[in-house]
């Protein structure tokens, strides 16, 4: 047990972690109908905890690096429990937003930490298995978290969902402090100053930009709201650039080493990443609400039906992981890619308004052999692209370009959908069409049905199916574009030679002093 007491610590947070990512998905009828939530609520209790997590997983590597990882990791498991409790027990949607954004800081916390932590406690092959045995796990909690949301949420309530992450992480607190190593802090000097600035910046605007998107969606894209959202997240990204110039220029270490997009291959890895997240899972919301309102489905039936693109992407990762990591990146990266945006291209074929979950199977494995084939190389292609001394950070910005398409495509895709949803019931002829298709975003279709007069009600269901699968084909042809251009830009821009371990490139820059 002392041996492999770490292992086991990093791989509990690992699945609370992930497992908080998907499981929401089947939930949000439930969490709709209980808390009154509108579709815009729905997005953010979604985004809230993926863009904490995007905007701050940087700047959190950067704490642990001097405060100790063990320290951060544990801190990190404490507060994800205190939200996770506060979520189970939120009076409205409010509550339940905020609390999902404290889980995200505390799960950034968790992620930054977990390979620093397995890399000082093995040696040898002890560390190869124990980096294989957590990725196999962060595999496996992305595809029971779906299943397992279904369950909790169809036998118990949507709040165990979030309960039955308090035990998972004292267990995972126990281990940590009884097994691992106190690593020692750093001292603080000029050079590993965390960069403060950086983070509260890149995070305004993230935040602002989704904010803007979901926003636009039930207000109006030229709303004063909506324009001054954007009109703060531009203002914070220009203040992003200026502050990480400035910080490499007095010789600190940035949040995010703006040289770094200069470099081709790291620049299509950057995209590669967040258009795979963005195409392959931004659409899960969509389909896990359509399941449940209009294609009659309890719960536990959503989760299974929504399991294939996990499956598949675990199985795929597992088989395939470790002969990949041979080839050249671009290759699996810009394959996977294209899997993805074809598995997109079959759900669009498969959805129309008499569409059932079956339609769905094939273009979700699809999709999971994509993101099974591209993911594990991603990070691996990334240090490698970059010099040594930056890899750290390339691998912290794929995984937060990663969780921020996410983020975004839940706010983008939802306000196409929305759109197209309502210019359908419009042209049928449903009074209130606006409200009528945040209704159904919500989950909420078996009350427009109801709302219809007695004598209508059936055309009124007949309506709301072809809404839905309007909305549902715009979505899924916008995500397979985004993987398309993923897939361009991969091969178009990543030259890392197959086990190489750098690009030619980056080996330059570190072994060229004048260009050091």
């Amino acid at each position: 047990m002392r041996k492999w007491g770490p292992l086991i610590a990093v791989c509990l947070g690992a699945c609370i972690l992930l497992v908080d990512v998907t499981i929401v998905n089947v939930a949000l009828p439930s969490m709709a109908r209980d808390l009154g939530a509108s579709f815009a609520s729905l997005q953010w209790v979604i985004d809230a905890y993926a863009l904490a997590l995007a905007a701050l997983l940087l700047a959190a590597g950067a704490f642990a690096d001097r405060y100790g990882h063990r320290r951060a990791y544990v801190g990190g498991l404490a507060l994800f429990a205190v939200a996770s409790l506060v979520c189970g027990v939120a009076p409205d949607a409010g509550v339940l937003i905020a609390a999902r954004a404290v889980q995200g800081i505390g799960g950034a916390a968790m992620f930054a930490t977990a390979p620093a932590l397995l890399l000082a406690s093995y040696q040898g092959r002890d560390r190869g298995t124990a980096f294989g045995l957590w990725g196999a796990t962060n595999g496996a909690a992305a595809a029971a978290g779906p299943l397992l949301g279904g369950v909790l949420t169809q036998r118990i309530s949507w709040p165990v969902i979030f309960w039955i992450n308090l035990p998972v992480a004292v267990v995972a607190i126990v281990l940590s402090r009884r097994f691992m190593a106190a690593d020692r802090p750093v001292a603080v000097g000029r050079k590993n100053r965390i960069d403060l600035p950086g983070a509260a910046t890149f995070s305004v605007a993230a935040g602002a930009l989704v904010h803007g998107l979901i926003r636009g969606s039930d207000d109006g894209w030229g709303s004063p709201g909506t324009l001054v959202s954007y009109a703060v997240a531009a203002l914070a990204l220009v203040a992003f650039v200026v502050v990480e110039h400035r910080t490499a220029h007095r010789g600190e270490t940035p949040m995010l080493d703006l040289a770094l997009l200069r470099n081709a291959s790291f620049a299509g890895l950057l995209t590669g990443a967040l258009l795979l997240q963005a195409s392959a899972f931004g659409c899960l919301a969509l389909l896990s609400l359509w399941l449940q309102s209009l294609a009659g489905l309890a719960p536990i039936g959503a989760g299974l039906a929504l399991t294939p693109l996990a499956a598949a992407s675990f199985l795929v990762s597992a088989v395939t992981g470790r002969h990949i990591q041979r080839l050249s990146p671009r290759l699996p990266i810009g394959l996977g890619l294209l899997l993805a945006a074809a598995g997109m291209l079959l759900l669009r074929a498969g959805m129309s308004e008499g569409a059932s979950a079956t339609s769905l199977t094939w273009g979700l494995v699809v999709t999971g052999l994509g993101v099974g084939l591209a993911t594990p190389v991603l990070v691996s292609a990334a240090t490698s692209a970059v010099p040594r001394q930056r890899a750290g950070m390339a691998g912290g910005a794929i995984n937060t370009a990663r969780q921020l398409g996410m983020t975004l495509a839940i706010a983008v895709l939802g306000a196409v959908f929305a759109s197209n949803a309502a210019t359908t019931l419009t042209d049928g002829e449903l009074p209130h069409a606006a409200d009528a298709a945040d209704a159904l975003a919500s989950g909420q279709a078996n009350e427009v049905i109801a709302s219809a007069p007695a004598g209508h009600r059936e055309a009124a269901a007949d309506l709301a199916h072809q809404a839905f699968a309007a909305g549902l084909d715009r979505v899924f042809l916008l995500s397979a574009l985004a993987a398309a251009v993923g897939a361009v830009a991969v091969l178009l821009l990543v030259r890392t030679a197959p086990g190489s371990g750098r690009t030619s490139e980056a080996a330059g820059k570190v072994s060229t002093p004048a260009r050091t």
